[in-house]
């Protein structure tokens, strides 16, 4: 018995960390379903919605929702801006060079935040009661109920964009064929923005809520959730949006497990366990389909 409920603290713990790698996952599936674009810039971004909540609570003595609205505003303008200075230039150039470039951005956004509010990591202010529910003997607390509750709301809107409004259709034909869209009348530049836009906003709510959820944050904070949403992203089919969701959801619960059941020690390595698996078995993941590419 002990062991069956220890085994659901964990289900419940791995849920609400893959709730953050899947928020972070579908801003790298996002941007590469369009653009055929990896992102690794993607997770400094998060890096940086972190400390714009962080300073929106601390300075600006907001509570918990206006600092994520303003995270995310600030977040998805910096996003598009990264697009237009860094990719936008490259957009026809060979994939490494782009790749080698999101790498560069990447270092840029780690190392100016730490010119600009110093590398020493930053206690996360309370901003909910640290109340805790007990279901049995199972407990969950009130950061987790916070995560998973902006999570399913951020996933319905996204969703509702995707599937029902004019940008979600243009975001549909462009990740199908950009050109044959461009030749439709759909604004791929456009469309391309509003990408970087949303995946980047998604990425600073997530960065918040992790900020709430350990109490830390630093300039290095996205260079491992960076890596582990785009392994999310690969194992649930990188580019499918679903994918990307129930990607980040299982490596969340396979890191709680190994946690809880073996050592701590291992929860990085059994994320990259499975990356490698994956590439190995099903490179296109779990919802994605092989396709033949000419080259």
């Amino acid at each position: 018995m002990e062991f069956s409920q220890q085994l659901l603290q964990q289900l419940i713990n791995g849920i609400s960390l893959g709730s953050i790698y899947a928020l972070i996952a579908l801003g790298y599936t996002m941007i590469y379903g369009i653009i055929k674009l990896i992102n690794f810039a993607h997770g400094d971004i998060y890096m940086v919605g972190a400390y714009i909540g962080f300073f929106a609570i601390t300075q600006a003595n907001l509570s918990i929702l206006p600092a994520l609205l303003i995270s995310m505003v600030v977040t998805g303008l910096l996003g598009m801006l990264v697009e237009k200075l860094a990719y936008k230039p490259l957009r026809h150039a060979p994939r490494i060079s782009i790749l080698i470039t999101a790498i560069g951005v990447s270092f840029f956004l780690e190392y100016a935040t730490m010119y600009f509010v110093s590398p020493t990591p930053r206690t996360f202010p309370e901003v909910i009661d640290n109340v805790a529910f007990h279901v049995g003997d199972l407990v969950i607390n009130g950061q987790q109920l916070l995560i998973l509750g902006i999570t399913v709301v951020l996933m319905i809107i996204l969703t509702y964009i995707v599937q029902k409004t004019k940008l979600g259709k243009a975001m549909r034909a462009a990740s199908f064929d950009t050109e044959t869209a461009q030749l439709m009348g759909v604004n791929a530049d456009q469309v391309i923005s509003f990408t970087f836009i949303i995946g980047s906003a998604l990425a600073a709510v997530a960065g918040v809520l992790v900020g709430v959820y350990y109490n830390s944050i630093d300039p290095l904070m996205g260079i491992m959730p960076g890596l582990k949403a785009f392994v999310a992203a690969v194992l649930g089919g990188i580019g499918i949006l679903p994918g990307a969701v129930v990607g980040g959801l299982v490596l969340g619960v396979i890191e709680a497990l190994v946690s809880g059941f073996l050592s701590s020690t291992f929860r990085d390595a059994a994320a990259f366990a499975i990356l490698i698996l994956v590439l190995l078995f099903k490179p296109s993941g779990l919802f994605g389909k092989n396709t033949n590419e000419k080259v």
